[in-house]
């Protein structure tokens, strides 16, 4: 059998295996090395874990005295119940930034060349890159919720719809590290990369319900906020964790948030994890 040593001086090219479970297998290894890298890396998990902190401690000590919701009186306590849902959601969609960046770092140093070489799915490179990014953002969501639970926010709903509102946070971040896996795919450098995996998430994040009531917003972005796949996330987390503060918007996606939350990550899941495969076997040909 050709090896991918002797690919890499001049052999013939691998057969590339098949099967879901062969691509399964080989997606695991992608990961575990990605996985590897983070542990001998700890700055990445580190600064990736200070911007959701800083966050939490802003919001709640500087500026939640100040934000009324409706039918509620304004004090850090009532909004910090109302941020959190919010903030976590923002966690899992602000690692797109990190995705798009390794995958981008990745290519442009000619690893995804040396994977090509090996007799193993296609797919795998990317499957196995938002995998580990899945386990980073599991980890980040949990040191999170500790910082959460230490400036008062709590879960008034058991334990297991807890469960359930974290799965949803990760199924959305998930389906959105399809997209900075296409985002880095497509850049030519990491720093690009980070960018474009950045000033797009800023607008999905702030029209929505993550920080203020969407009934303060203008009639006319009230729609595009309802809407908003983010928005239905972070309905649902608050349903789930029994943190509603003040009445439930009448809105359809608001009434009906965990099954929008899921539909909108499955749908942006597929859609972006066919465009990222794809535009990965146009690019390593």
């Amino acid at each position: 059998m050709t090896t991918a040593t002797e690919h890499a001086i001049g052999g013939a090219v691998p057969r590339q295996r098949h099967g879901a479970a062969a691509t399964l297998h080989d997606s695991w290894v992608v990961a575990k090395r990605n996985l590897r890298r983070m542990t001998r890396i700890p700055e990445i998990v580190v600064f990736g874990l200070m911007q959701p902190v800083m966050f939490v401690l802003l919001f709640s000590f500087v500026m939640g005295g100040a934000i009324q919701i409706p039918g509620t009186e304004a004090s850090s306590d009532t909004y910090t119940q109302f941020l959190m849902a919010g903030i976590f959601a923002q966690t899992v969609t602000f690692a797109v930034a990190g995705a798009s960046a390794g995958i981008a770092e990745d290519m442009t140093k000619g690893l995804v060349d040396r994977f090509r070489s090996l007799p193993m799915a296609r797919s795998a490179v990317l499957v196995g890159r938002t995998l580990a990014d899945l386990v980073q953002t599991a980890f980040t969501l949990l040191v999170l919720a500790l910082v959460a639970v230490g400036v008062g926010w709590r879960i008034h709903e058991g334990f297991p719809k807890a469960l359930a509102a974290f799965g949803l946070l990760l199924l959305l971040g998930y389906a959105f590290s399809w997209i900075g896996a296409l985002i880095g795919l497509s850049v030519r450098s990491p720093e690009a990369a980070t960018s474009a995996g950045l000033i797009w998430l800023f607008p999905l994040t702030f029209i929505s319900n993550a920080f203020v009531p969407i009934s303060s917003m203008p009639g006319w972005l009230q729609p595009i906020a309802y809407w908003n796949p983010f928005s239905a996330t972070v309905q649902a987390c608050r349903d789930l964790f029994g943190n509603q503060v003040g009445p439930v918007d009448s809105a359809w996606p608001m009434q009906h948030a965990v099954p929008v939350s899921i539909v909108w990550s499955l749908i942006i899941m597929a859609v972006f994890s066919w465009l990222s495969v794809r535009k990965y076997r146009s690019a390593v040909g």
